[in-house]
Protein backbone atom coordinates (compact mmCIF):
# COMPACT_ATOMS: atom_id res chain seq x y z
CA UNK A 1 0.00 0.00 0.00
CA UNK A 2 1.00 3.70 -0.68
CA UNK A 3 0.19 6.71 1.38
CA UNK A 4 0.24 9.74 2.23
CA UNK A 5 -1.51 12.81 3.93
CA UNK A 6 -0.92 14.96 1.33
CA UNK A 7 -0.84 13.84 -2.35
CA UNK A 8 2.31 15.25 -3.03
CA UNK A 9 4.20 13.91 -0.06
CA UNK A 10 4.17 10.21 0.36
CA UNK A 11 4.34 8.76 3.96
CA UNK A 12 3.87 4.85 3.70
CA UNK A 13 6.19 3.57 -0.09
CA UNK A 14 4.89 0.18 -1.10
CA UNK A 15 4.38 -1.39 2.82
CA UNK A 16 3.62 -4.95 2.73
CA UNK A 17 2.63 -7.55 5.11
CA UNK A 18 0.25 -10.06 6.57
CA UNK A 19 -0.47 -10.95 10.01
CA UNK A 20 -2.15 -14.73 10.63
CA UNK A 21 -4.77 -15.12 12.61
CA UNK A 22 -4.12 -15.37 16.12
CA UNK A 23 -0.42 -14.32 15.84
CA UNK A 24 0.94 -10.75 16.52
CA UNK A 25 3.01 -8.50 14.76
CA UNK A 26 5.06 -5.58 15.75
CA UNK A 27 5.57 -2.46 13.84
CA UNK A 28 8.54 -0.31 15.17
CA UNK A 29 10.74 2.10 13.47
CA UNK A 30 12.30 6.00 14.94
CA UNK A 31 9.55 8.62 15.29
CA UNK A 32 8.15 9.36 12.01
CA UNK A 33 9.01 6.39 10.23
CA UNK A 34 4.79 5.80 9.81
CA UNK A 35 3.96 3.19 12.69
CA UNK A 36 0.80 5.03 13.87
CA UNK A 37 0.01 6.00 10.47
CA UNK A 38 -0.74 2.29 9.57
CA UNK A 39 -2.68 1.54 12.43
CA UNK A 40 -5.18 4.66 11.52
CA UNK A 41 -5.49 3.31 7.99
CA UNK A 42 -6.53 -0.18 9.35
CA UNK A 43 -9.14 2.13 11.10
CA UNK A 44 -10.17 3.66 8.57
CA UNK A 45 -9.87 7.52 9.48
CA UNK A 46 -7.67 7.64 5.99
CA UNK A 47 -8.58 5.94 2.92
CA UNK A 48 -4.62 4.55 0.94
CA UNK A 49 -3.77 6.21 -2.10
CA UNK A 50 -2.93 2.56 -4.04
CA UNK A 51 -2.76 -1.45 -2.76
CA UNK A 52 -5.43 -2.65 -0.32
CA UNK A 53 -5.79 -3.72 2.92
CA UNK A 54 -8.20 -6.82 3.84
CA UNK A 55 -8.67 -8.01 6.76
CA UNK A 56 -10.05 -12.47 6.61
CA UNK A 57 -10.26 -11.70 2.76
CA UNK A 58 -12.19 -7.93 3.15
CA UNK A 59 -11.06 -5.30 1.73
CA UNK A 60 -11.69 -2.90 3.94
CA UNK A 61 -12.26 -0.16 1.68
CA UNK A 62 -15.58 -2.29 0.86
CA UNK A 63 -17.23 -2.51 3.69
CA UNK A 64 -19.43 0.04 6.16
CA UNK A 65 -17.06 1.81 8.66
CA UNK A 66 -19.02 0.84 11.56
CA UNK A 67 -18.99 -2.84 10.76
CA UNK A 68 -14.92 -2.45 10.26
CA UNK A 69 -14.50 -0.96 13.98
CA UNK A 70 -16.88 -3.36 15.46
CA UNK A 71 -14.16 -5.81 14.75
CA UNK A 72 -11.35 -4.15 16.06
CA UNK A 73 -10.19 -2.98 19.31
CA UNK A 74 -7.90 -0.34 20.04
CA UNK A 75 -5.73 0.72 23.45
CA UNK A 76 -4.13 3.98 22.36
CA UNK A 77 -1.15 5.96 23.99
CA UNK A 78 -3.65 8.53 25.55
CA UNK A 79 -6.88 7.04 26.85
CA UNK A 80 -9.94 8.66 25.72
CA UNK A 81 -11.88 8.91 28.89
CA UNK A 82 -15.40 10.75 29.48
CA UNK A 83 -16.20 12.90 32.69
CA UNK A 84 -18.38 10.48 34.17
CA UNK A 85 -18.38 7.07 36.32
CA UNK A 86 -15.52 4.22 35.86
CA UNK A 87 -18.74 1.80 34.92
CA UNK A 88 -20.18 4.06 32.37
CA UNK A 89 -16.04 4.32 30.69
CA UNK A 90 -15.52 0.78 30.72
CA UNK A 91 -19.52 0.05 29.14
CA UNK A 92 -18.72 2.10 26.30
CA UNK A 93 -16.96 -0.72 25.21
CA UNK A 94 -20.23 -2.33 23.99
CA UNK A 95 -23.71 -1.31 24.02
CA UNK A 96 -25.94 -3.35 26.20
CA UNK A 97 -23.53 -4.69 28.73
CA UNK A 98 -24.60 -6.13 31.58
CA UNK A 99 -23.21 -4.82 35.02
CA UNK A 100 -21.60 -8.82 35.64
CA UNK A 101 -20.09 -8.69 32.16
CA UNK A 102 -18.33 -4.82 33.23
CA UNK A 103 -17.11 -6.31 35.98
CA UNK A 104 -15.50 -9.16 33.85
CA UNK A 105 -13.64 -7.38 31.83
CA UNK A 106 -12.17 -5.10 34.85
CA UNK A 107 -11.18 -8.22 36.28
CA UNK A 108 -9.52 -9.15 33.41
CA UNK A 109 -8.43 -6.14 32.90
CA UNK A 110 -6.73 -6.11 36.29
CA UNK A 111 -8.47 -3.19 37.97
CA UNK A 112 -11.69 -4.39 39.32
CA UNK A 113 -10.24 -4.88 42.99
CA UNK A 114 -8.82 -1.26 42.92
CA UNK A 115 -12.69 -0.11 41.61
CA UNK A 116 -14.16 -1.80 44.60
CA UNK A 117 -11.67 -0.31 46.92
CA UNK A 118 -12.85 3.48 45.72
CA UNK A 119 -15.76 5.13 47.57
CA UNK A 120 -18.49 4.96 45.15
CA UNK A 121 -17.12 1.47 43.50
CA UNK A 122 -18.14 1.17 39.82
CA UNK A 123 -20.11 4.64 40.19
CA UNK A 124 -17.04 7.04 40.96
CA UNK A 125 -16.45 9.67 38.60
CA UNK A 126 -13.56 9.81 37.18
CA UNK A 127 -13.71 13.49 36.27
CA UNK A 128 -12.54 15.52 32.94
CA UNK A 129 -10.23 13.23 31.25
CA UNK A 130 -9.90 11.10 33.67
CA UNK A 131 -7.80 13.70 35.35
CA UNK A 132 -8.72 11.53 39.09
CA UNK A 133 -7.01 8.32 37.87
CA UNK A 134 -3.30 7.61 37.38
CA UNK A 135 -1.69 6.61 33.72
CA UNK A 136 -1.67 2.72 34.39
CA UNK A 137 -5.65 2.92 35.66
CA UNK A 138 -6.53 4.78 32.43
CA UNK A 139 -4.84 2.04 30.76
CA UNK A 140 -6.34 -0.62 32.78
CA UNK A 141 -9.93 1.14 32.17
CA UNK A 142 -8.97 1.16 28.32
CA UNK A 143 -8.14 -2.41 28.22
CA UNK A 144 -11.54 -3.51 30.12
CA UNK A 145 -13.45 -1.51 27.45
CA UNK A 146 -11.63 -3.14 24.52
CA UNK A 147 -12.20 -6.54 26.31
CA UNK A 148 -15.89 -6.14 26.79
CA UNK A 149 -15.98 -5.09 22.63
CA UNK A 150 -14.55 -8.36 22.60
CA UNK A 151 -13.06 -7.63 19.24
CA UNK A 152 -11.28 -10.38 17.20
CA UNK A 153 -8.33 -7.99 15.91
CA UNK A 154 -6.39 -6.21 18.54
CA UNK A 155 -4.42 -3.07 17.80
CA UNK A 156 -1.94 -1.81 20.38
CA UNK A 157 -1.03 1.76 19.49
CA UNK A 158 1.94 2.94 21.78
CA UNK A 159 -0.34 1.82 24.94
CA UNK A 160 2.36 2.11 27.23
CA UNK A 161 5.03 4.67 26.33
CA UNK A 162 3.63 7.34 28.86
CA UNK A 163 3.89 4.96 31.73
CA UNK A 164 6.46 4.68 34.02
CA UNK A 165 8.62 1.34 33.89
CA UNK A 166 7.21 0.03 36.78
CA UNK A 167 3.30 0.14 35.78
CA UNK A 168 4.80 -0.21 32.05
CA UNK A 169 5.88 -3.95 33.23
CA UNK A 170 2.86 -4.62 34.69
CA UNK A 171 0.09 -3.56 32.16
CA UNK A 172 2.21 -5.40 29.54
CA UNK A 173 1.58 -8.70 31.75
CA UNK A 174 -2.18 -7.81 31.12
CA UNK A 175 -1.76 -7.06 27.43
CA UNK A 176 -0.17 -10.24 26.25
CA UNK A 177 -2.61 -11.85 28.22
CA UNK A 178 -5.53 -10.31 26.11
CA UNK A 179 -3.36 -10.79 22.99
CA UNK A 180 -3.66 -14.77 23.43
CA UNK A 181 -5.88 -16.41 20.56
CA UNK A 182 -6.28 -12.83 18.57
CA UNK A 183 -4.57 -11.25 15.78
CA UNK A 184 -2.35 -8.64 17.16
CA UNK A 185 -0.87 -5.14 15.63
CA UNK A 186 1.29 -3.59 18.36
CA UNK A 187 2.51 -0.36 17.59
CA UNK A 188 5.74 0.28 19.40
CA UNK A 189 8.33 2.78 20.43
CA UNK A 190 10.60 0.40 23.02
CA UNK A 191 11.38 -2.75 21.72
CA UNK A 192 11.26 -4.21 25.12
CA UNK A 193 7.43 -4.65 24.53
CA UNK A 194 7.60 -6.61 21.48
CA UNK A 195 10.35 -9.09 22.28
CA UNK A 196 7.67 -12.08 21.95
CA UNK A 197 6.32 -10.65 18.83
CA UNK A 198 5.84 -13.57 16.38
CA UNK A 199 7.40 -10.76 13.86
CA UNK A 200 8.48 -7.38 13.67
CA UNK A 201 8.70 -5.37 10.87
CA UNK A 202 10.99 -2.16 10.84
CA UNK A 203 10.14 0.86 9.60
CA UNK A 204 12.39 3.85 8.68
CA UNK A 205 11.29 6.81 6.55
CA UNK A 206 7.95 4.85 5.40
CA UNK A 207 9.44 1.65 4.24
CA UNK A 208 10.27 -1.66 5.87
CA UNK A 209 14.15 -2.21 5.78
CA UNK A 210 13.82 -5.55 8.21
CA UNK A 211 11.49 -7.71 9.46
CA UNK A 212 11.69 -10.90 11.66
CA UNK A 213 12.01 -12.51 15.02
CA UNK A 214 13.80 -10.28 17.89
CA UNK A 215 16.45 -12.44 17.95
CA UNK A 216 17.36 -13.04 14.53
CA UNK A 217 16.99 -9.10 14.46
CA UNK A 218 19.69 -8.37 16.75
CA UNK A 219 21.89 -10.83 15.63
CA UNK A 220 21.44 -9.11 11.79
CA UNK A 221 22.86 -5.83 13.27
CA UNK A 222 21.36 -3.83 11.25
CA UNK A 223 19.04 -0.57 12.28
CA UNK A 224 16.39 -3.19 15.04
CA UNK A 225 19.70 -3.99 16.73
CA UNK A 226 21.09 -0.34 17.15
CA UNK A 227 18.10 0.89 18.37
CA UNK A 228 17.76 -1.66 20.68
CA UNK A 229 21.44 -1.13 22.01
CA UNK A 230 20.35 1.99 22.52
CA UNK A 231 17.58 1.45 24.42
CA UNK A 232 19.31 -0.98 26.65
CA UNK A 233 21.62 2.22 27.57
CA UNK A 234 18.77 4.40 28.18
CA UNK A 235 17.35 1.71 30.80
CA UNK A 236 20.47 1.26 32.23
CA UNK A 237 20.95 5.11 32.74
CA UNK A 238 19.51 6.61 36.19
CA UNK A 239 16.29 8.78 35.11
CA UNK A 240 14.63 11.65 37.23
CA UNK A 241 11.64 11.39 39.04
CA UNK A 242 9.11 11.93 36.78
CA UNK A 243 11.03 12.16 33.67
CA UNK A 244 9.71 10.29 30.74
CA UNK A 245 12.75 10.22 27.54
CA UNK A 246 10.44 8.30 25.16
CA UNK A 247 10.13 9.64 21.53
CA UNK A 248 6.16 9.63 21.01
CA UNK A 249 4.07 9.91 18.19
CA UNK A 250 0.48 11.11 18.00
CA UNK A 251 -1.88 8.04 18.96
CA UNK A 252 -5.15 7.67 17.56
CA UNK A 253 -8.21 8.13 18.77
CA UNK A 254 -10.14 4.94 20.86
CA UNK A 255 -13.61 4.57 19.29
Amino acid sequence: MRFGYDPQREILHGISFTVPAGRTLAIVGPSGAGKSTIARILFRFYDIQSGSVTIDGQDIAAVTQQSLRAAIGIVPQDMVLFNDTIGYNIAYGREGASQAEIEAAARAAQIHDFILGMPQGYDTRVGERGLKLSGGEKQRVAIARTLLKDPPVLVLDEATSALDSRTETEIQTVLRDISRKRTTLVVAHRLSTVVDADEIIVLDQGRIVERGAHADLVRADGLYATMWARQATERDAPVAEGEDGADREPAAPLL
